[in-house]
């Protein structure tokens, strides 16, 4: 042990003393001109870095577009940090293939059939007061109109909900000030319930949607039984935000193609592109969605497969939905900080607008309508509610917010230009130009009662030229822009190599408290203690016919049990607790050519089900490096033909046969050991540890190591006392194996300590 710690030592001493002179050996200017560096270059950079060992200031999660995920990476640094599996199989984390995420993934499945792809768009954070508090994050897909939940205390997902109505949509998810209901708008109209009606009836039988799914923040999860909807006209719904301070309470949502056009170019007609962009305007709808909630309550809903659905008719005739018009083909419906303002940019208009939510609503208590459209739904008066008309460049998108009172920054998509402006002047302060389409854009939580400024993301839907090209399949491209001073500043190109990113929220990173490990034995899944967890020591195998379950455990470097004997044709089920204490160490399972992959984190308890329809020895391990026996972490799945016969357990015979000398010298290597060990123990004890969250939970996990290495000597002695110098040779490696753990663990924290100033409080 010692002359392996003494090797260590040197060998970090001799990297230390080459990187030294590796540094040495070039300054800055040398590097600026062999690079081609500008001093413009150099501050952009130092403005992105975050050293070795730091962390970001503000986490995103961006949508993962056609892959079905989330993708979650930092800022300013733009490191991808993780992929959360949402609607897709995903091997790495075990997403779609251990029992309890197949379970989740179920929960989507779409009259009766599992979609195997999904398009995700817009992920919402939790609220509480308007503020992100880093507890839940919400994703929908527009393909299959679902609304995902994921906790941030482990960034899984946690359940999937359908749309029962809808056939398609886009405007999920945004967020009530304090998460009490998740919004998703429809997408393209269709007979609600997915059922058919020809399209000669669609002013009749077609409509769109509001749904309101209700948050239960105890539990986790959306309530399906305490959601609802709002029937709304056959207007292509699109994106929608909730009201804050004086418009909490109410929602708005915007529309496009309110020209109702079915298209039919095969048949000669204009296509949908022309026919839905052929007015000057498109439709606002303002609903007053806390009234809504109370008319569910009352029973003057219906019901379409089961979920309540408030009738357009009672909605007007109960005075909670209104139209305004608004610019052509919008894209976002932003309400400012303070929910006084709602802007909206028209993708075929230079303008956004900015409406007062103080003149909506006086003209909505007063009864002062312009008209009513096609359904009777009362039409505003536009020019009556609107605060200003912003001329920012050619197709306005979507809109975020600064820390700074009143200004407001927006995407412009043909331009490829972000405009930043005063939105209560009516006054353009800046533009940049993004490299290229920008489609949404993200401030530091940016759509937040309390917006943090400092940096902002252009979303842009296209790379060209700006990366090494890797076929004709670009990545997409995040830039992170400065808008701390009074002028935007281009810091960053981020290539994304996952899916369509369309949107992404932004949050302080302090603000995010996920979790290390599990409590022992959790499903991951439901939150709970598994039924199915064992401790070590506990491990069993229980055979029924037709059937073998297997409770086991995973550890550094072993699998309990390591051989599992059934036959073929029976349902086996592997059931795995990660016996892991310390941050970090997980562990995977995978039977070669039968199953693949789950993923075990610290404390996780998780099963794979699987018919063993093929006889043969297969072999089982460990897919996560995990330590320096990794590779040694296997097992044997035995399928025994049919009609085998039963012989009992098979025996090999050990190949190498250990003498009292191999014992003897074990044994000296492991007390030697126990010293190097002890020393270590004496450091920690005598300093303020405690106060170190990160040592606490590692001192832990060396004791659980030092546990196990006691049961080990334990097991070496007996051997001993029977003069067993084999099996006793054996144990005694496996209770070296458990110190040699422990003290790696002991050395971390000995290390961490003196980086991050401890102090010796006791001799």
């Amino acid at each position: 042990m010692r002359s392996i710690l003494k090797t260590s030592v040197a060998l970090a001493s001799l990297l230390g003393l080459t990187t030294v002179g590796a540094l040495a050996a070039d300054n800055l200017d040398d590097v600026m001109k062999r690079r081609g560096l500008s001093q413009k270059d150099i501050l952009a950079a130092a403005k992105t870095y975050t050293p070795t060992g730091k962390r970001d200031e503000f986490m995103v999660f961006s949508s993962g577009g056609q892959s079905g995920q989330i993708i979650v990476y930092g800022v300013p640094s733009m490191r991808i940090l993780k992929y959360v599996s949402v609607f897709t199989p995903e091997p790495w984390q075990g997403y779609g293939y251990d029992d309890e995420s197949k379970k989740i993934l179920d929960q989507g499945k779409i009259d009766g059939r599992q979609p195997n792809w999904g398009d995700t768009h817009h992920p919402g954070l939790s609220e509480t007061d308007g503020k992100p508090d880093g507890q839940f994050l919400f994703i929908n897909d527009k393909a299959n109109p679902r609304i995902a939940v994921i906790n941030l205390h482990d960034f899984e997902t946690q359940q999937i909900v359908v749309n029962p109505i809808l056939q398609s949509e886009h405007g999920g998810t945004f967020v009530t000030p304090n998460t009490d209901y998740v919004l998703e708008a429809a997408q393209y109209p269709g007979v609600l319930g997915r059922g058919y009606a020809p399209l000669s009836e669609f002013n009749d039988k077609f409509r769109g949607a509001m749904t309101y799914w209700k948050f239960d923040r105890s539990k986790g999860r959306i309530d399906e039984a305490k959601s609802f909807s709002i029937e709304l006209p056959p207007y292509t719904q699109d994106l929608s935000d909730a009201g804050k301070g004086p418009s909490d309470g109410w929602s708005f949502t915007n529309s496009f193609c309110a020209e109702r056009y079915v298209g039919g170019i095969e048949s000669g007609k204009p296509p949908f592109e022309a026919g839905c962009s052929a007015n000057d305007a498109d439709y606002l709808h303002v609903i007053n969605w806390k009234k809504a909630a109370e008319l569910v309550a009352a029973g003057k809903a219906s019901k379409i497969n089961g979920h309540d659905v408030l009738p357009m008719k009672t909605a007007i005739e109960e005075g909670i939905l209104f139209l305004i018009a608004e610019p052509k083909s919008p894209h976002g419906a932003d309400v400012t900080p303070d929910g006084k303002f709602i802007i909206v940019g028209g993708k075929l208009d230079t303008n956004v607008t900015v409406y007062s939510w103080e003149k909506i609503k006086a003209a909505i208590d007063a009864k002062q309508f312009a008209s009513k459209d096609t359904y009777g739904i009362p039409i505003l008066d536009m020019k009556q509610v609107v605060h200003k008309q912003v001329q920012l460049g050619l197709g306005p998108l979507h809109t975020q917010f600064d820390s700074k009172p009143c200004v407001a920054y927006t995407s412009l998509y043909v331009d490829s230009q972000v405009a930043k402006y005063d939105y209560c002047e009516g006054k353009v302060l800046d533009k940049i130009s993004v490299h290229y389409n920008i489609g949404h854009l993200m401030a530091m939580e940016g759509e937040s009662a309390t917006p943090a400024g400092k940096y902002l993301i252009a979303l842009n839907k296209l790379a060209i030229d700006r990366f090494n090209p890797v076929g004709p399949l670009h990545p997409q491209n995040h830039q992170l822009i400065d808008i701390s001073g009074d002028k935007m500043e281009l810091l960053y190109d981020m290539p994304i190599p996952l899916g369509e990113p369309h949107y992404a929220a932004s949050i302080s990173a302090d603000k995010l408290k996920p979790g290390v490990r599990y409590k022992y034995g959790t499903d991951s899944r439901t939150g709970d203690t598994s039924p199915f967890s064992v401790r070590p020591g506990s491990e069993k195998i229980v055979k029924t016919p037709g059937k073998v379950e297997v409770f086991a455990t995973a550890i550094r470097s072993h699998f309990t049990p390591e051989i599992v004997e059934v036959n073929e044709g029976d349902e086996v089920t592997f059931h795995i607790t990660n016996a892991e204490r310390a941050e970090d160490e997980t562990h995977g399972f995978a039977v070669s050519t039968y199953i693949g992959n789950l993923s075990l984190e610290p404390g996780k308890t998780a099963s794979v089900t699987f018919k063993a329809d093929r006889a043969g020895a297969f072999s089982y391990y460990c897919t996560e490096f995990c330590s320096a026996l990794h590779l040694e972490m296997e097992g044997y799945l035995m399928v025994k033909p049919k009609g085998a016969a039963d012989t009992g357990p098979d025996k090999a015979k050990d190949a190498v046969t250990y003498t009292k000398t191999d014992f003897d010298k074990q044994y000296n290597t492991n007390i030697e050991t126990q010293k190097v060990i002890d020393s270590v123990v004496k450091y920690i004890m005598s300093t303020n540890y405690k106060d170190f969250p990160t040592v606490v939970a590692l001192v832990e996990d060396a004791v659980d190591q030092l546990n196990f290495a006691k049961d080990a000597k334990s097991k070496t002695d007996e051997a001993a006392k029977k003069n067993d110098w084999q099996q006793g040779t054996l144990w005694a490696n496996q209770w070296w194996q458990y110190q040699v753990k422990a003290a790696d663990i002991g050395l971390r924290v000995k290390t961490y300590l003196e980086q991050n100033g401890a102090k010796v409080v006791a001799k």
